[in-house]
């Protein structure tokens, strides 16, 4: 008979010694490895009294960004939805109407926008996936909830304040090149 592969490896059946069947030296390195962890440094944080610093590029909440005159970022361009592998993204798109000029960037705009933090494994595709920098993720944590529809986080809770000082920071999230084309006003992308 010949072997399909050549990787099968012959198994013995040894014989086990008399350390190995009273088991003894297998306990007494187990005992040896907790009583090493038990005068170690601990590792635990009281969570809500401490909180453990964060990195800044920590993938955190989402937030829907606003330009620097107030109008909301996202044109329901679906590119966020389609780049999430957890399909944790959805929208319905509309145009907007006359007089919401100062409202929303474009001409169509997001009427819907819902992200079900259930779903979403934090992987910051949609962030890359933007073409205007309208969705990012922050330094904030996710609470836990008690229902589960308090964790599809809808435009009431992903859109940034109108209040300038109130918004949300996400330079430190860009690579210096990214921040340098963002400077040049000549591109339409960052009027």
């Amino acid at each position: 008979m010949t072997n399909l592969t050549s990787r099968s490896k012959i198994v013995s059946n040894k014989k086990m010694t008399f350390w190995e069947r009273i088991y003894l030296p297998a306990i007494l390195g187990g005992l040896r490895i907790t009583f090493g962890h038990l005068f170690r440094k601990k590792t635990t944080v009281q969570y809500p009294e401490v909180q453990r610093e964060f990195s800044d590029i920590y993938r955190g909440k989402h937030v829907l960004k606003r330009d620097d005159e107030g109008r909301e970022r996202c044109t329901a361009c679906g590119l966020c939805a389609v780049a999430c592998p957890a399909e944790a993204i959805t929208m319905v798109a509309a145009e907007r109407k006359p007089g919401e000029e100062n409202l929303y960037r474009e001409e169509k705009y997001a009427v819907v926008y819902e992200i079900n933090m259930l779903r979403c494994i934090f992987c910051g595709d949609c962030e890359e996936a933007c073409p205007k920098e309208a969705i990012f993720l922050t330094k904030e944590i996710v609470h836990s909830e008690y229902h589960r529809d308090e964790l599809i986080y809808g435009k009431d809770v992903l859109v940034e304040p109108m209040d300038p000082a109130k918004r949300i920071d996400v330079s430190k999230r860009q690579t210096p090149e990214v921040l340098a084309f963002k400077q040049n006003k000549k591109f339409k992308h960052n009027r």
